[in-house]
Order: C-alpha cells, then sequence, then structure tokens
C-alpha cells in the first residue's frame, strides 16, 4: 500500500531507518537518503512516499530539492520484496510529484552496483548525465591518532563564517568552480546543523566550504578554492581545518561527494584521508511517465 506522506513522523523515520538498514546490510554501499533533509520536511507538501506490505515499510522514495540543481530522486526496497513492482510504482509517482516544480528533468540517484536500479531508471527513461564517487573520512591524515587541533598548521589560510556581503564573491567562486554561479540568497548561510564559511588568505577570500552536522555525522557540500589559487597546498589545508572542526564539534564520520571524473580533487580528498564508499550515477528522467 502507497502511503504519500507530508512530513515523517518518528515512527516513519525508524522504519525507513531499519529499511535502509537492511538494504545495505544486503547490498553494501550506502544510500542518498539526506537524513538531515528528512528529519525535517515541512507538513505542507508531499516529498516521501512510502509502500507498506503486512506492516512492514517495503519500499520508500524521497524528493529532494538542491540549491540551483533541481529535484533529485532517491529511495530503496527491501531485498525480500524486489521484482514485485514496488520500484516502478514509487518512481512513476514520484517523477508526477517532480513535475511543476522545476524546469529541469528530475534525477534518480542509483548506486552503480545496483543492477536493477540501473534497469529501472532506464525503463523509465532515464539518460545517465554524471555519476558521483561518495567518500568517507574517519581518520584525518596529517595528524594520525589525533581528535586534538593541530598546532603545527601553517596560518595562511583562515576560515570564517560567511555573511550576505560574500554572496557576490560565493557566485564567482561557484561559477569558476562549478560551472552555475546559483546562490540561494534566501537560505540562510548558518542554522543549528550548517555552516557556510569563506576561505580566506591574507584577508582575501579565495574560496568557501559548506559544512554540516546531524549526531556524528558531519558533511562537506560546495567546497571551491578559486582557479588562481589552486596547486598550493591551500585547499588541502583548507579542507583539513575545515574537517578539524567537525570533528570538534562531535563528527565521527565526514562525508562528501565528489564528480568521479574530478581527478585532481579525488586525490586532494584522498590526501587528507577520504576513503571511497560507493560510486552513484545520476539519471536524468527526460521521459517521465
Amino acid at each position: 500500500m502507497l502511503e504519500l506522506a507530508r512530513g515523517l513522523s518518528d515512527n516513519q523515520l525508524k522504519a525507513i531507518s531499519e529499511l535502509e538498514g537492511r538494504v545495505v546490510r544486503h547490498d553494501g554501499g550506502r544510500l542518498k537518503l539526506e537524513w538531515g533533509t528528512l528529519r525535517r520536511r515541512p507538513a505542507r507538501e508531499i516529498n516521501d512516499l512510502l509502500w507498506w506490505e503486512e506492516g512492514l515499510l517495503a519500499g520508500f522514495l524521497g524528493v529532494y530539492g538542491f540549491d540551483g540543481a533541481g529535484l533529485e530522486l532517491a529511495g530503496m526496497v527491501d531485498p525480500e520484496w524486489r521484482r514485485r513492482g514496488i520500484g516502478s510504482a514509487l518512481l512513476e509517482r514520484g517523477l508526477a510529484l517532480s513535475r511543476g516544480r522545476v524546469t529541469t528533468a528530475p534525477l534518480l540517484v542509483v548506486p552503480r552496483a545496483s543492477e536493477g536500479g540501473r534497469a529501472l531508471a532506464r525503463k523509465h527513461g532515464g539518460v545517465l548525465q554524471h555519476s558521483e564517487h561518495a567518500l568517507e573520512l574517519r581518520e584525518l591524515r596529517g595528524r594520525p591518532g589525533s581528535t586534538e587541533p593541530r598546532t603545527d598548521r601553517p596560518t595562511a589560510v583562515e576560515l570564517r563564517p560567511a555573511t550576505r556581503a560574500d554572496f557576490d564573491t560565493l557566485s564567482a567562486l561557484f561559477l569558476d568552480g562549478f560551472g552555475s554561479d546559483f546562490v540561494d540568497r534566501e537560505r540562510p548561510l548558518h542554522d543549528a546543523r550548517a555552516r557556510s564559511l569563506m576561505i580566506s588568505l591574507r584577508g582575501e577570500a579565495i574560496g568557501t566550504v559548506r559544512l554540516t552536522r546531524e549526531g556524528t555525522r558531519g558533511g562537506v557540500y560546495g567546497f571551491v578554492i578559486g582557479s588562481a589559487h589552486r596547486g598550493r597546498g591551500l585547499g588541502a589545508e583548507a579542507l583539513r581545518a575545515a574537517c578539524d572542526e567537525l570533528i570538534r564539534s562531535g563528527a565521527a564520520v565526514i562525508g562528501l561527494e565528489v564528480a568521479v571524473d574530478n581527478e585532481r580533487a579525488l586525490r586532494l580528498y584522498t590526501d587528507v584521508g577520504f576513503r571511497p564508499v560507493t560510486t552513484e550515477d545520476y539519471y536524468s528522467m527526460q521521459k517521465p511517465r
């Protein structure tokens, strides 16, 4: 039975977490479920689809909106309930929900190891748009075995909170680093779980990063160093400083994502201590039914 959820209750979140555990134990890797978003779903609109069988959550699909990136769909089906049309039913309804919300086609996130997920995407008109490696850091390289701030770190690079006065600089950095200058000027730069930081060199803003933390899990997003300052080790130093902050605030695991063809960034991240967890393919659902 399909349930269309406006916001998620504690019981629904618990059922989604238990389903995630069953799927990951069976398939390995990880699932991109965006738990920080799930816990704060607004009750005014439907973003989550839950499929129940015999009192058990057998399938789930979430619709996510991201700044300047349109919509993403991500979900899972219990291994015991696969090949019964649940995935197709969830995806069809998720695509229907996506219509009219944005002008671009939604993206379906599929773990590369999931043969069934790839087949489902193609069945519904999906075309592979890009792929990303999901990485995790559990021990920060450069200060092995320590969770205390480094005292030997060069002080050339500094992190400071971003302010509204930085919006134009942020737009320029995103255009330089990601090819898009979109900045949501209505979104808070700082809240209970996320902070946007500017990376400065002798008072000049040369980069930015957004840090999140949910319990003991941290996240690194939108990390960019301006092209004029790359190749000098400043990115690695800034990333170590950012991870230091997350670790000191209570993060035991820090995650980030990088495009598979961005070998330079991947080397930087692995040098700092990040390790690949899985690879995810993003299918543009250009022909929704």
